[in-house]
């Protein structure tokens, strides 16, 4: 399945306390969970939270899956090409 990066804009969120990053995660996993028992493939990976952004690592067959009920708004929604690491570095 392709992997996407979704921005999305959340005020403050960088901010925010743990408690208030649970609930955003405990909204999305119930929104995945409702996909996956309608057979839509989906995962989530993890995400990363900086200032008023979120930069979310999917899964999924269709990027439109992605937003569409988590409840979060997706500004951007980026297609994942390749990935490099420290280990690319090497020799083959």
């Amino acid at each position: 399945m392709p992997r996407y990066v979704i921005e999305r804009d959340i005020p403050e969120i960088g901010s925010a306390e743990r408690d208030a990053l649970r609930e955003a995660s405990q909204k999305s996993n119930g929104a995945l969970a409702e996909m996956k028992a309608e057979n839509k493939n989906i995962q989530w990976e993890h995400s990363y939270v900086a200032g008023d952004k979120t930069f979310c690592i999917y899964i999924a067959d269709a990027p439109g899956l992605i937003a569409e009920r988590s409840g979060f708004p997706a500004s951007k929604v980026t297609p994942v090409k390749r990935m490099i690491d420290p280990v690319t570095a090497e020799a083959d």
